[in-house]
């Protein structure tokens, strides 16, 4: 089965279409760091040329500009290319249900494409009114390292069976990056390792950039159901999505290959779900609870906004994981409590 698209052209918009955004390049600045520079600057050696926004010259449909692009985006803004200044906002594209296909299984997850600073009172009411999500007792944050890293298999086994046991357990969403690759398909391994697969499906959800992700064409559609290679170029430095999500949240800030721009999409979202109440007779919120494996400078910085919260928010570090997870673990250990 294909892709299906349920909406007309002609129809009026959908509510998602009304609330939620995409994001789009509309302003060419060469990037400083591209090494193809044609003297001559001819129109075919341009087109090779990278915006900094990641896209090359050529993938700016529909976008004006003068020759040489040198010149033409160096006009304003003393070339300072900016999410703010240089995309615009339209009505997502991109929205519906995913199926993936993995061997005799097959496993749906929603979805949606959606600026990167969303509002996250019309995102939850997405999550818990349009998709009917239970709103969670409890959110475990994962953070780590994008790229594939191994596990010590004791602290694979431990961290496998920890997860699934506290979400099954609380009734908790899990929240990761979403990709095939790194700390989130560890998630996807513990999830697709549970001893029993008729217990309640666990709620893991997927909050990676947009421009990130390979086979984003199969993604383009308004209330669709598409089949997503999950096969991508090894080539390639964009990244699948991991076929153990249930929900994606596919953050937009008009960039491709960036990293960044979805951990404020992240911790909006997280910030505001802490402060629901998980009863009318209880001032208490959700509570929230980050978790760390190997990871780089980003996910130190994560776990620094974590602890200086108010309130402040519980992290669990994986020591001999690797990186960022075992520095904090050694930080930890010996500042004590007068750190």
């Amino acid at each position: 089965m294909g892709k299906q698209d349920s909406t007309d052209p002609k129809s009026p918009k959908t509510w998602i279409e009304e609330v939620f955004s995409k994001r789009e390049c509309t302003h060419i600045i060469p990037s400083s760091k591209d090494p193809h520079r044609c003297p001559a600057g001819c129109q075919v050696c341009q087109n090779l040329i990278r915006c900094c926004c990641g896209r090359l010259i050529g993938e700016h449909p529909g976008v004006q500009y003068s020759w040489p692009v040198y010149r033409a985006g160096s006009q304003r803004d003393d070339g300072e290319w900016s999410v703010q200044n240089h995309t615009k906002m339209s009505p997502t594209d991109a929205f519906g249900t995913i199926n993936f296909q993995d061997g005799d299984h097959t496993y749906h997850a929603k979805y949606i494409r959606l600026s990167y600073d969303s509002s996250s009172d019309q995102l939850l009411h997405l999550m818990v009114k349009e998709w009917q999500m239970d709103l969670p007792k409890l959110v475990i944050s994962v953070h780590g390292g994008i790229q594939n890293f191994k596990l010590p298999s004791k602290v694979k086994k431990v961290f496998s069976r920890g997860l699934v046991k506290a979400a099954e357990v609380t009734g908790a969403w899990i929240i990761t990056e979403g990709i095939n690759s790194g700390v989130s398909r560890h998630v996807g391994d513990a999830l697709k390792g549970r001893a029993s697969p008729h217990l309640r499906k666990i709620c893991a959800i997927g909050i990676p950039p947009w421009g990130v992700i390979e086979n984003q064409r199969d993604l383009i559609g308004k209330d669709v159901v598409c089949l997503y290679q999950t096969l991508g170029n090894p080539l390639s430095k964009l990244s699948t999505l991991n076929s153990m999500h249930s929900y994606f949240l596919m953050a937009d800030d008009g960039t491709v290959g960036k990293y960044g721009s979805e951990m404020m999409l992240r911790r909006n979202l997280e910030k505001y779900i802490s402060l629901q109440k998980i009863h009318m007779r209880m001032s208490q919120g959700v509570p929230i609870v980050g978790l760390v494996m190997e990871g780089g400078p980003s996910v130190i910085l994560m776990v620094w906004e974590y602890v200086r919260a108010t309130p402040a928010v519980p992290v669990v570090v994986y020591e001999g994981t690797g990186r960022a997870a075992d520095i904090l673990a050694f930080t930890h250990k010996h500042t004590g409590d007068t750190g």
